[in-house]
């Protein structure tokens, strides 16, 4: 365990506790600690009790497995959305990626990650069999696999286009304008809306 740099053993606590967070180094979690102690007790009372209600409260889509208020989330109930068309992703970053690009008007299916051998997950760790059930029940006519196109993600992409080739559903992926091991959210917004729109089938990645 590091020594204590402060004289405050509750700021170094603090301070340890923010830098826990991905992309946030000792220098930056001390600056936001500071920032938190000059703010109203009752500000800081409403900034921890948001996080405590997030993670007392959150409720996951029993369809698409997306963040909601409820047991389906805003974008599966709305009925102006292409119920026909499934964009697949990893994570729920990946959603509000493309949500933020406002050029799809489908559903989506989070997976909850990609398959990798490395760090032991399977297919078998994923939301791949309830998937599965919706193409098989729910009337869909296209599934674009969006995942990132790094070497985890075409293996998945390719595992997951084996499992729904017998549905014979359409199945697209993201035209390369996303460049090759890209993950989704570093993709700026035109460049990712374009390669929805100019989607190609999942079949010719492999057939050149």
């Amino acid at each position: 365990m590091n020594p204590q740099q402060y004289s405050s053993s509750l700021l170094e606590n603090a301070v340890q506790e923010f830098a826990k967070l991905p992309g946030i180094g000792r220098k930056t979690a001390l600056r936001l600690v500071l920032h938190l102690l000059k703010e109203t007790e009752e500000e800081v009372e409403n900034f921890g009790n948001s996080i405590i209600e997030l993670k007392k409260n959150i409720i996951y889509c029993k369809v698409c497995h997306n963040i909601s208020d409820s047991e389906v989330c805003d974008i599966c109930s709305n009925l102006s959305r292409d119920k026909s068309t499934v964009c697949v992703v990893e994570t729920i970053k990946d959603v509000i990626t493309i949500e933020n690009t406002q050029q799809f008007r489908g559903l989506y299916h989070v997976l909850g990650g990609i398959i990798s051998p490395m760090d032991g997950i399977g297919p078998n760790d994923l939301e791949i069999d309830s998937l599965i059930r919706r193409v098989e029940n729910e009337g869909i006519n296209e599934v674009i696999l969006a995942l990132s196109t790094t070497m985890e993600g075409d293996t998945t992409n390719f595992y997951l286009y084996r499992k729904l080739e017998p549905f014979h559903v359409k199945i697209t992926t993201l035209a390369r304008g996303v460049a090759i091991g890209d993950e989704l959210e570093y993709a700026d917004e035109i460049t990712l809306g374009r390669s929805i729109q100019n989607r190609i089938e999942f079949s010719q990645t492999f057939n050149k």
